[in-house]
């Protein structure tokens, strides 16, 4: 005869995982946050180092529009602090993070963070609008696309997307300028003669917006509109939908009650790994259209070059990445349970 087992022992062997649950996934959040730590740690120090492999000399750019001596030279190198050994600078640096210091602009002599705040509604504005919009449109082609496999609207969606996904997003830009032929402003974010008032401001904003968001759009909702039709075409042959069918339940309610909140959990996480890229693409499409955001930022910073802005923009877009990456595995664990127990 087999041994009874005790109540608590009973308990844990058939669930070991709800026993320790709250260890478990305690650990595994401490473990995020430890690499995504580490992973800021080394955002900091290639971005410090990385730029200055640049070509160009930041003093030399300052100086090119005066007569300036070597004793001024030297004298500008040392207040800006670029006269000290690199590792010396590195932390200098280091520490004026800690403190919430970015550093001093070389060009425009203002804090690296006043010109980060005052550039970062423009990106979000844009990066939040394209990503909305095409996560919406790439989940509901996707859905539609799998749901008629080697349909002409399958086939034509799909060819669509891989044309649009291997496009670069600066040359799209100027493809679209050009097409539009002056029907949208291809400049900045505000006409200096538009009427004042909200609506009208508002009105005038999205009229500039319309461009670089559609340029965004085009070629990030296709990676969404890809992955969504796997997905879904991976559940399609599941047992469960099989099981609704002959319980008498309509096609489109199959798709929309069972088999499209299974397929959405590969694409959810996909929108927060993919993040960086849209941020990515944002740099080059606000360059195209003038877009007074942190890639324009970025860009004229490249002419100097003004080391502490590339510095501090890197760090900032770079720190949104990881920080949307360990908010998805998060997420696919609360998400997913097989990652729970696993």
């Amino acid at each position: 005869m087999s041994q009874a087992l005790a109540p608590d022992q009973a308990s844990v062997l058939a669930d070991p995982d709800e026993h320790r649950g709250g260890t478990g996934t305690l650990r595994f959040v401490l473990t995020k946050i430890a690499e995504a730590a580490a992973s800021v740690f080394l955002v900091i120090v290639l971005g410090f180092f990385l730029f200055r492999l640049l070509p160009g000399d930041p003093v030399a750019f300052m100086a090119r529009e005066r007569p300036t001596d070597p004793g001024q030279i030297a004298e500008l190198r040392e207040r800006l602090g670029i006269d000290k050994p690199v590792l010396a600078q590195f932390g200098n640096y280091f520490v004026g993070l800690f403190q919430g210091d970015f550093g001093e602009s070389y060009i425009e002599r203002r804090p690296v963070l006043d010109m980060i705040g005052e550039r970062l509604w423009p990106t979000v504005l844009l990066v939040g609008s394209a990503t909305v919009l095409a996560v919406a449109l790439g989940l509901w082609l996707g859905v539609r696309a799998a749901w008629k496999r080697d349909s002409f609207f399958d086939r034509a969606q799909t060819g669509i997307a891989l044309t649009f996904w291997s496009v670069p997003q600066f040359w799209l830009g100027l493809l679209l300028l050009v097409a539009t032929n002056g029907l949208f402003p291809s400049r900045g974010m505000h006409s200096p003669d538009a009427a004042p008032g909200f609506l009208a401001q508002s009105l005038d904003v999205l009229h500039h917006l319309f461009l670089p968001c559609l340029t965004l759009l085009a070629v990030f909702y296709a990676q969404y509109m890809l992955v969504m039709r796997s997905s879904l075409l991976g559940e399609m042959n599941a047992d469960y939908l099989t099981t609704a069918r002959a319980k008498g339940l309509r096609d489109d309610l199959v798709r929309r009650r069972h088999a499209v909140p299974n397929a959405l959990l590969p694409t959810v996480t996909l929108i927060f790994m993919q993040f960086g890229m849209v941020v990515a693409g944002a740099v080059t499409v606000e360059a195209v259209f003038s877009w007074p955001g942190l890639g324009q930022l970025t860009y004229d910073a490249l002419h100097g070059p003004d080391l502490p802005v590339l510095q501090g923009v890197f760090i900032v877009l770079a720190g949104a990445v990881v920080l949307m990456n360990l908010f998805a595995e998060l997420l696919y664990r609360v998400l997913d349970p097989r990652v729970r127990t696993a």
